[in-house]
């Protein structure tokens, strides 16, 4: 038995099924969270399902999250979805199910849950729940609601198609999904719109970036700065991709104070593997897109050396 076949007999043996999906969540987190549960819901109308985990209203255009009694948790189902380490789920009260699941597409660098459905040459988990969905087909129900979702989740974690992580599988699943009559411009619109504070913010990451000679470079926001054009944490995610666009810049990170101290680390390359940097830091990710943490500006300074060692290496071997 697959581990597919095994995750659908657990789901059809629970009455109530919980979905927990990771911390500061993306599109493709909400969207595989919540394209399951649609699935899911439709498939199996008699069942008590729930989206779980805290929500920030610049992704509202995708979904909401459900508010789940804590006394429904000794009984459920949780499945984990998007998300590699225990420590990035979003709500701990996953932990109170009685059976857990993990679903993902990041490396599996931290193996949790009884049973793991791990494939990290996914281009996102969203296209995981498609693979669910078709390898189910026939005892399973796709919703227009669905297929929007899980569209915007590839569309989202792809950078509409551009990361290498997009294959040709992708470009099938995508195509499926769009027989169903949801607006995909739209959703490409919704997902490229910014506020004028954070195309301001753009313009200061463009004039302040620093690249050295093999294209390692880095930004620092500092409260100061997301102060200065209004801009909250999560908000700052909008500008991460904007190094990638210049010529020049092979290996990049931009560094994010949070108010509690420290700085979140935003690590993406177009050539070089980070993932083993932000390991390193209290983080993981993708072979070319990774987050971490750093406690200072001594660590600040310690990543991206790292970052420049690792884009010159990689230049020397060119």
């Amino acid at each position: 038995m697959s581990v597919q076949q095994e995750i659908f007999q657990m789901i059809k043996d629970f009455e109530t099924i919980i979905i927990h999906r990771h911390e500061r969540p993306d599109p493709d987190a909400i969207a595989s969270q919540c394209g399951l549960k649609e699935i899911l819901k439709a498939s199996f109308p008699q069942k008590n399902i729930y989206t779980a985990g805290s929500f920030n209203d610049g992704l509202k255009f995708l979904a909401q999250m459900d508010k789940v009694n804590d006394n429904l948790y000794p009984d459920a189902l949780v499945i984990v979805v998007d998300t590699a380490n225990v420590t990035r789920i979003s709500d701990e009260h996953f932990k109170k199910g009685k059976k857990l699941i993990k679903i993902d597409h990041h490396p599996n660098d931290e193996s949790y849950g009884d049973l793991l459905w791990v494939e990290p040459k996914a281009s996102s988990t969203s296209e995981l729940i498609v693979y669910f969905y078709l390898a189910f087909k026939d005892q399973l129900k796709m919703t227009t609601e669905a297929a929007r979702l899980l569209y915007a989740g590839i569309v989202g974690d792809t950078g509409r198609f551009l990361y290498p992580a997009t294959t040709a599988k992708t470009f099938e699943i995508a195509s499926f999904l769009l027989t169903f009559p949801f607006n995909a411009s739209l959703i490409s619109r919704e997902l490229s719109t910014i506020s004028m504070k954070v195309a301001k913010l753009s313009g200061y990451v463009y004039q302040n970036i620093n690249v050295d000679e093999n294209g390692a470079a880095y930004v620092l926001l500092s409260t100061k700065i997301l102060q200065k054009y209004g801009v909250t944490e999560f908000e700052t995610s909008a500008v991460v991709s904007l190094p990638g666009m210049i010529e020049e810049v092979l290996s990049w990170v931009i560094f994010v104070e949070k108010a509690e101290g420290g700085f979140r680390a935003r690590l993406r390359s177009k050539g070089p593997a980070i993932n083993e940097i932000a390991k390193r830091y209290d983080g993981g990710g993708h072979l070319l897109a990774s987050g971490a943490g750093a406690k200072n500006y001594e660590e600040v300074q310690k990543i991206y050396h790292e970052i420049q060692d690792a884009a010159k290496k990689w230049r020397d071997k060119k």
